[in-house]
């Protein structure tokens, strides 16, 4: 038996194309049932999340298989997807079940994300022994390395720094508010990144409301037209900037003016507009935390010789465990 994963993510694919290939949780078993009928394939995973959108298939024959899911799901943009087989594809679903291969390197909802897509497989009678020991496997790995390591400790980029500043300011993330200003490809990183922490409101405001409403959408939030946006600062515990602006967008009596609705609790603002949207003086009220770019890069950068020991020692845990699993035809 052949392991196969056939998937895109992030790094591979524009939102617009994983968008297309989405799968809703609610019927991530029925579409594995359906792919573990087609010929050539025995056994289906579907996991579906932002951020990814993977096969996990076992079969006699990897060609086959590969070639009957391509039948199926119409693939199309062969630029955007990848392949991997037998023990690069066990590798790859350890890497992505560990949070290694995510756009917040370490984050945790993405272990929770594989674990329901194996059981809605598995309830659904999509998998057997292989795919069964591969996931388990899996759980076991991605449990070790968030023990033994400490991959999530210091942010690398700088929608993971931001993250990480706001868990030190305001403790776990969820419940969260946030406003979105801009909806640049910078924006939408980052909060998509406070999203998978647990933040739950986002109010997304741009000058072009029709793309305020395109991310607001992806993000499960609410466009708010750009000479609204202030209406909703005192009810937000994070401000993202990122709009193409010469001057300042954000100024010292925008955050004045909410202080005492807001009962003066803290406020994290993320510049990460050149020129700079925030104006400095913002720092100085009390309760305002206030990043730009700059800043938040020097931090990402800071960590990435430690995070990247840190990343050797996970992809020996890997490794380690894979042999232990001893997959047939790896």
């Amino acid at each position: 038996m052949e392991l196969v994963c056939l998937g895109l993510n992030h790094r591979s694919a524009p939102v617009e194309v994983r968008e297309r290939f989405a799968v809703p949780p609610s019927k991530l078993g029925e579409r594995a049932m359906e792919l573990a009928k087609l010929s050539g394939i025995e056994e289906s995973v579907v996991l579906s999340t932002c951020n990814r959108t993977e096969f996990y298939l076992a079969a006699p024959s990897a060609d086959d298989a590969i070639r009957s899911l391509h039948e199926k799901i119409e693939t199309g943009g062969a630029e955007f997807w990848y392949e991997k087989r037998r023990i690069d594809a066990a590798r790859h679903l350890c890497q992505v079940a560990s949070g290694l291969d995510s756009m917040v390197l370490g984050e945790t909802e993405i272990f929770g994300q594989v674990k329901e897509a194996y059981r809605c497989a598995h309830g659904a009678g999509a998998t057997s022994g292989t795919l069964n020991r591969l996931f388990q496997r899996a759980f076991g790995v991605g449990k070790k390395i968030r023990t033994e390591t400490k991959i999530q400790e210091g942010a690398t980029s700088v929608a993971g720094t931001a993250v990480e500043l706001a868990e030190k300011i305001f403790g776990k993330l969820k419940g969260c508010r946030v406003i979105v200003i801009g909806a640049g490809e910078m924006s939408r990183q980052t909060a998509q990144a406070l999203v998978s922490r647990g933040a739950s409101s986002v109010f997304v405001t741009n000058r072009s409301f029709e793309r305020a409403e395109q991310l607001a959408e992806e993000m499960g939030g609410r466009a708010v037209s750009f000479d609204e946006w202030q209406g909703v600062l005192a009810g937000v515990d994070v401000v993202i900037s990122s709009t193409s602006a010469p001057h300042p967008v954000v100024m010292p009596f925008h955050i004045e003016a909410v202080r005492r609705v807001r009962k003066f609790r803290p406020l994290f603002l993320i510049d990460i507009a050149v020129p700079r949207d925030i104006d400095p003086a913002v720092a100085e009220i009390e309760e305002v935390y206030l990043y730009d770019i700059d800043t938040l890069e020097q931090l990402a950068s800071e960590a990435r010789g430690r995070r990247e020991r840190q990343i050797e020692e996970c992809r020996r845990i890997i490794d380690d465990e894979l042999v232990k699993l001893n997959l047939p035809g790896t």
